[in-house]
């Protein structure tokens, strides 16, 4: 099974809620199944947000899951859906590199950011999936805190972030399953395109 197969039956056995589908059915109208996770780092490959997004789950699911204490549709909705944002946000382009061996340029396939809709991060993800199904809060904050750290509101000195994690350990369990599938367990995943 591939990680668009597994993507969906994970999001179609754990996500009940009212407009669910019609989420599931605007994200296979997009690229978000097609586009890569990042421009140059991890999964930065065709496919490589849906295999992301399928790893954050794993992850989340195996390492933090509290039986009786955390929801399993919760789970599914804040690691599959956390980087929908990226759908519709690499545009495929192309620059010269040198061949080393040769000394000749040559054409070498890349990703850039073509944002259409510039809102942030976090804050698109959960914009874009409240068009379709209504977050819990505790799925909003994990969902728009998601990055830690690397987020401009958190790195221009705010608490928000600090009192999102201290109320919502769901938000916690995402940042940690987010890190670690992205620098743990999809190392290497950045295959050089050509």
């Amino acid at each position: 099974m591939g990680c668009k197969e597994e993507f969906i039956a994970i999001y179609q056995e754990k996500i009940r809620r009212e407009g669910g589908a019609a989420l599931l059915e605007w994200l296979q109208k997009t690229d978000f199944f097609t586009a890569p996770a990042s421009s140059k780092f991890h999964c930065a490959c065709p496919g490589g947000l849906v295999q992301h997004s399928v790893s954050v789950y794993r992850t989340m699911r195996e390492r933090y899951f509290e039986e009786g204490k955390d929801s399993e549709e919760s789970f599914a909705v804040c690691a599959l859906l956390h980087d929908v944002c990226k759908a519709q946000f690499y545009k495929e382009s192309f620059r010269n590199v040198k061949n080393e061996a040769t000394g000749a340029w040559e054409k070498k396939s890349i990703y850039i950011v073509e944002d259409s809709f510039p809102y942030g991060h976090g804050e698109k993800s959960v914009f874009l999936i409240e068009r379709f199904l209504r977050l819990k809060t505790s799925e909003a904050m994990a969902i728009r805190w998601h990055m830690g750290g690397f987020d401009e509101a958190a790195r221009g000195g705010s608490f928000a972030i600090s009192q999102a994690y201290e109320r919502y350990p769901l938000a916690v369990k995402l940042h940690l399953a987010d890190l670690e599938s992205t620098y743990l367990r999809e190392k290497g995943t950045s295959a050089v395109r050509k």
